[in-house]
């Protein structure tokens, strides 16, 4: 049982608590970064490492960080991480750190990182806010290469640099856009309610006996009559009266 408890800090994020798709968090750089699949895996892995040091430091600090400056303190935490990354970034990948931009030093008011250490790691021992730092940070970086895939096949032609689709089909630049991501955003999202309700087995609204709106529907009136039928009603009041009397 506590090995399945610890598994479940590491999966929660893939989909029940996706960050972008269950909780939405980070939904700036979610939508800004991912016209390509590149910036995608950029953007995701650098924010995983800084959750996954965040947590485990801010974890092992939770008892001596007083509550009054705690959060003061976190972003001092992630920020050290966040230039860390950046530092690193900017010195071997620097097309990727042109491409994200004013993006990638945002990572240290990013929602998911702050959101975590605030509800999870300052709470959690440090092998449990490290599996968190894992699941989540993995979830935000599926959801962004999934989203800048579609964005990028779809709107470019390309994937990964390899030309797919581009000289037979003239890409839809609209994906590239704004409300091309927010496109694909609302999409993936209503895919992921939707395999969480199939695997919770939600029931289906029973649509029995409808025959055109609330109005004609007979189990509706069946269930206002069985609720008028609860209530009293006193047909003649001055009757009562005079019974009182």
């Amino acid at each position: 049982m506590k090995k399945q408890g610890k598994l479940q800090y590491l999966t929660n994020g893939l989909l029940k608590e996706n960050p972008v798709l269950r909780l939405v968090l980070g939904t700036c750089p979610t939508l800004a970064v991912t016209t390509l699949a590149v910036n995608g895996i950029g953007m995701g892995l650098s924010a995983t490492v800084v959750l996954i040091c965040s947590n485990l430091v801010i974890s092992l600090l939770r008892n001596f960080i007083p509550k009054q400056v705690r959060i003061p303190a976190y972003i001092t935490i992630i920020a050290g991480f966040v230039t860390i990354v950046q530092l690193f970034i900017k010195a071997f990948f620097p097309d990727i750190d042109s491409a994200l931009g004013i993006f990638l030093p945002l990572i240290v008011v990013n929602c998911i990182i702050l959101g975590r250490a605030e509800m999870f790691a300052s709470k959690h021992g440090p092998i449990e806010s490290v599996l968190d730092g894992v699941g989540m940070g993995l979830g935000f970086t599926v959801v962004l290469f999934i989203m800048a895939s579609i964005r990028e096949i779809i709107g470019s032609g390309t994937w990964m640099g390899i030309v797919l689709t581009a000289d037979a089909i003239t890409p839809m630049g609209i994906l590239k856009m704004a409300p091309g991501g927010f496109f694909v955003f609302g999409c993936l999202m209503a895919l992921a309610n939707w395999l969480s309700d199939r695997k919770r087995g939600k029931p289906a609204v029973s649509t029995a006996g409808c025959a055109g709106g609330c109005a004609g529907c007979a189990g509706c009136a069946q269930h206002a009559e069985g609720a008028d039928a609860e209530v009293p009603q006193n047909d003649h009041p001055h009757v009562e009266k005079g019974e009182d009397k």
